[in-house]
Parts: C-alpha cells; structure tokens; sequence
C-alpha cells in the first residue's frame, strides 16, 4: 500500500491546477479515494463533526449484501441450463458454467457506466462520486442472463445519462437508475428480456422433451388466461416439464427469472444486512411486503379470473418483487424521505406491483412499473406528510 500510496503521490502534481492533465484531477482523486482517505481538511474554524459513515462506506455495505443474490444466480443459472438439457452435473460445473454466463454482464455494467460517469465527471468537473458502485450490480442483477451484451451496454448509457446525469447526478436523480435501464430494454427490445426463451441457454444444445423455460408468472398469468386455478397450473407444469413451482421452491430460488431476482431468500438475507447496518429502510420493506400481501387478498375477493384468485403468499416469492422491494424502493435517493411518507410510499409499491401483474396482460410482473411510478410520486408524499405535520403543529400552537 505504501508503493501505491507513493505512486499516486509522485503524479499528483501532473492533476493540481496548471498541471499538463489538470482537467483530469476529478479521475485521479477519484481514483486515489478508492485505496486511501481524501487529503483534505476543513479549513474553516469552530466545532466539527466526525461520522465514520460516508457514501463509499454506504454504498460497499449495499453492494455486500447483494452479493449473496449474485452468488445465488450465478449458481441458479447454470442449474437452469443443465436442467432445460437434462444432464446431470455437479455444482462446481453448474457454477462455472453460471460465472462464464453472468460475470460478462456484470463487467460490460460496471465498465460502460463508470466511463459514462467519468466522462460527465471530466466534462463538469465535478468529483467522482462512489454511487455507481452500487448501481453497476444492480443492473446486471436485473438483467435475464443471455441478454445480448451490446444490449446492457445500451441500456447502461441510457439509464446513467436520461436517469441520472441530467438531474444533476449522484444524489439527484429522481428515478432508480437500476430499474430505468431495465425499463429501456423492456420497451426498446422486448424480445430479449420477456418470454420463455431468455431465461434458459441452450446454445448447440437441444432442450429436453417438453421443456419449457416460462417463469411462475408466465404460468400463473396463463392459467387465469385459460381458466385454470393457478395453484393447479404450477402443480401440472411441475409434474410436466420438471420446474419446480412449489412455494418452498420459489421462496429458495431454483426457477428461471433474472439473474439476481428469482431468491427470495437471499433478497430477505440482503434486507437482514441493510437494515441491521441502517442504510436501508425497514419501513419501507416492511409496507412493501404487506402492501402486496394485503392487495393480493383484495384481489382474491374481486376475483374476475384465476390469476386474480390465486393465494396471495404466491405473489411474494414470485418474479422479482423481494429484490425490487429490498434494494429498488429503499433507494435513499428516489424513495420518500418522511418517516410516516417511507410507509405510504413502500405500501403503494407492494400494491401497484399487484395490481400490475394481475390486470395488464402485457407484463405480469408489475415491480419495475411499481417502483418507477412511485418514484416520482415521492417527492408529493412527503409534501402531503409535511404539510399535515404543519397543520397539526399549527393547530396546537398558542398565541
């Protein structure tokens, strides 16, 4: 650490002010903060504040605790493929053959959104912030895990210029930059991140007899097309193709869906570590699994088809609303900043996910939406929380 330390200082003077790479300080500050603390000091006199908490603390505790669901879909992905061809393999193949697919969109997110970053860093002169560490996982995270690379960079771009840079950046954005790249792929190339086919590679391969790479939503949404109870067609597609639809089964994860969403569990383990360390809210956690608990049973009693009836503890271990809930709404950015504002606000995600899954039959999944909406909605919850706590202190005041 001493040799790097020294490395960086024997170049400093190449980045202060008239130095031959001047406009390029905010690269190389940026760059030295990584391994060693920012040598500056507060000029001004008077009393000072210590916190050992700051934005690249927070942001590496977040990216911790997502790292259980990467390990998890790594894994998943390729007990996905070997399964579709019916081999048998040990975990170590399966894992292999999960990294070989996942870490090059994981390397394609973290690199064409730090060099977006940088360059707007370079043009404003502004300093490198440590943000996009936590974005640059997620993105991939909510990638299917054969979606063109090409693809990922595009949306990277799109989601860190029109969802983040143009607000102003790292903590400016009103939407989660993660899910806006989601969403440009979704209405830019549908076909490579909906259907049956993203989810399961099979390359030279040949699927087995019957196999059907649809996720639990696909075939929930399908049974209340056909009429069938939805709690039947998961059972029949277990018996039929071998994917295992059972709740326990959902809960672990072991079905096709994005590369980090389809655990439910390790999104539970990742919302332990967010809210034991306090960077993410449990209020909105909490609401956010009991609004979509609490729809799901509203649903049940407006039943108008079987998707609609389907028991409403389906709904939390299906598709990807454990990871939109635990690491999507609680982004300290674009979340509600009230305390009473983090209950409405994480309430009407688990509801709106609901709603959406169950009524538009263009995209029975409905978190992505969900959290978009309220996004913007966010900033009004908390003038309406705020407004009323002025109405309630004004009318206790005395003259």
């Amino acid at each position: 650490m001493k040799a790097l330390q020294n490395l960086f200082d024997s170049i400093k003077p190449n980045f202060e002010k008239g130095g031959k790479w001047e406009k390029f300080h905010t690269l190389y500050e940026g760059h030295r903060t990584i391994a060693f603390a920012p040598d500056l000091t507060t000029k001004a006199k008077g009393a000072q504040i210590k916190d050992a908490t700051d934005l690249k603390r927070v942001m590496i505790t977040v990216v911790i605790a997502m790292v259980p669901a990467l390990i998890f879909g790594i894994l998943n992905i390729g007990h996905q493929h070997f399964l579709a061809i019916g081999e048998e393999v040990t975990w170590i193949d399966k894992a292999i053959f999960g990294a070989i697919s996942v870490l090059p969109v994981l390397i394609v997110s973290y690199a064409v959104g730090l060099l977006t970053e940088f360059t707007f860093c370079v043009i404003r002169n502004h300093p490198i912030s440590e943000g996009y560490l936590v974005t640059g996982m997620l993105i991939a995270l909510v990638m299917p895990p054969y979606i063109p690379l090409w693809q990922v960079a595009l949306a990277t771009i799109f989601a860190v210029v029109i969802g983040k840079e143009v607000f102003g950046g790292t903590g400016m954005n009103i939407l989660n930059v993660a899910m806006t790249a989601r969403a440009f792929l979704y209405f830019a190339y549908p076909a490579q991140i909906s259907g049956d086919q993203v989810w399961t590679y099979l390359s030279d391969k040949t699927a087995v007899d019957g196999f059907s790479g649809a996720t639990a939503l696909a075939v929930a949404y399908n049974a209340g097309v056909e009429g069938v109870p939805a709690s039947q067609a998961l059972a029949e597609h277990n018996a039929a193709f071998g994917a295992d639809f059972s709740f326990m089964n959902m809960f672990m994860g072991w079905i096709p869906g994005s590369i980090g969403e389809t655990s439910t569990l390790m999104a539970l383990i990742g919302a332990v570590i967010l809210i034991y360390t306090g960077v993410a809210s449990w209020k909105i956690i909490v609401s956010g699994f009991g609004g979509a608990y609490l729809m799901g049973v509203v649903m049940n009693l407006f039943a108008a088809n079987e998707f609609m009836a389907m028991a409403p503890h389906l709904h939390l271990v299906m598709g990807g609303l454990a990871f939109g809930v635990v690491f999507m709404a609680t982004d300290p950015v674009s979340a509600a900043q009230t305390e009473t504002g983090k209950w409405v606000y994480g309430f009407l995600i688990g509801a709106l996910t609901i709603i959406i899954r169950v009524t538009n039959p263009a995209y029975p999944e409905g978190i992505m939406l969900a959290v978009l909406l309220m996004n913007v909605f966010a900033p009004l919850i908390d003038y309406y929380v705020v407004k009323a706590n002025k109405t309630r202190r004004l009318q206790r005041a005395t003259v």
